[in-house]
């Protein structure tokens, strides 16, 4: 009997929002930062993340009813603390959210955010399958999770694929921290970003990275070297809560980074966006850290421990790196009218915190996250925006 399904090679002419792709021993791995940069920094914690396909999707043309995709995920526990969820695969058809999975098994990296101890116990591929799907020509889109290392092994399909043709829209790229990679949010299509992109209609392209938003020139030369319509950075919690930085190396760093991007693209629009509302590092400097009561009891909460009273040597909080944030852009546009800058207490402020708090008093829930969303593509993408048609 003849099988029903076709299997068709996972290529880079299948993904978007992927700089690289990797061959395996499985199969591929999508990187949102390109070979060059990663041999740059021997941060764990960004090699983790950057290899987390956030904003990332396989997007292709069928007639297809049914979908199969099979990946080996590295899902992430943290000693002490609450299972984390399952990551998810958004199905969107002809622009659509229709349906949403994930898959079993996979690997395990245990990590002791204590003593920064890691454990990874290896495991076997699953599969996602997508079902039931509208006869006819059509464009299916598989976001893969935001939040898991995803190696993708097979696609198959009961009728042939083929790449979908060139959308026609801006391209978007956005850098910034975990906020912008997606922590907490409840899907996918659920970052703020991915849900930005889809309120505007515009290609994204996300190099929002977990606990690495940190100015490093690396990255800026992947933002200068891939091709935009549009750019955004956001810059802030990062720099606070892993207290890298004073105000005096801050400034220049900054222009610098600026300067790297403007070096790719001189007039595209740029849009500079200080942090969004965080209580605990408003006026507190960092570093921060889990809170192990909070661990002991099952609950994952984040603390500040700085010293409040210690900026006279310019430690950085966020209210300090609004402001400098707001006079760097003002200093700059004179010569640079394509740049922008957008205050973060604009996406969440201090009437948002009280009605929708930091659940762990550092990242947005997936509510928070539909709201910044929303918000940003008000205010950017709009007629009066840095990111106007």
């Amino acid at each position: 009997m003849t099988s029903p399904w076709i299997t068709t090679p996972v290529t880079a002419d299948l993904l978007r929002g992927a700089l690289e792709l990797e061959r395996t021993e499985h199969g591929v791995l999508p990187h949102r930062l390109p070979a060059r940069a990663r041999a740059q920094c021997a941060d764990p914690q960004l090699a983790m993340v950057e290899a987390q396909p956030s904003g990332v999707r396989l997007v292709f043309r069928t007639r297809a009813t049914a979908v199969e995709l099979d990946a080996l995920r590295t899902k992430r526990t943290y000693v002490g603390a609450p299972p984390r969820p399952d990551g998810l695969y958004d199905l969107v058809v002809d622009g659509r959210p229709t349906a949403r999975g994930s898959v079993p098994d996979g690997n395990t990296l245990t990590i002791d955010m204590t003593t920064g101890a890691e454990e990874h116990r290896p495991g076997r591929p699953g599969t996602v399958a997508f079902s039931g799907l509208p006869d006819g020509l059509k464009t299916i889109e598989i976001w893969l999770p935001h939040n898991e290392t995803t190696e993708l092994v097979a696609l198959r399909t009961d009728a042939p694929v083929e790449p979908a043709p060139d959308p026609d829209r801006r391209v978007w790229l956005h850098h910034g921290s975990s906020i912008s990679h997606g922590s907490d949010a409840a899907s996918p299509i659920g970052i703020w970003p991915a849900h930005a992109a889809r309120l505007a209609g515009v290609e994204l392209v996300n190099l929002g990275f977990g606990g690495s938003a940190l100015l490093d020139p690396f990255v800026a030369r992947t933002i200068r070297d891939t091709p935009a319509d549009l750019i955004s950075v956001k810059i802030g919690i990062n720099l606070v809560n892993h207290d890298v930085m004073r105000l005096r190396a801050f400034t220049p760093a900054v222009h610098g980074f600026l300067d790297t991007i403007r070096d790719g693209h001189p007039t595209t629009p740029l849009l500079v966006v200080s942090p969004i509302l965080c209580p605990i590092h408003e006026d507190t400097p960092g570093p921060s850290a889990p809170d192990l009561t909070g661990l002991a009891e099952g609950r994952l909460r984040f603390r500040p421990m700085g010293d409040p009273e210690d900026l006279t040597p310019g430690r950085l909080t966020l209210r300090v790196i609004r402001d400098e944030l707001a006079a760097i852009v003002a200093h700059r546009t004179p010569e640079d009218p394509h740049l922008h800058y957008l205050d973060g207490l604009t996406l969440y402020g201090e009437q948002d915190a009280t009605a929708l708090p930091l659940p762990d008093d550092l990242h947005p829930d997936a509510e928070t996250h539909h709201l910044i969303g929303e918000r940003f593509a008000d205010l950017a993408f709009t007629a009066e925006g840095a990111f106007a048609p």
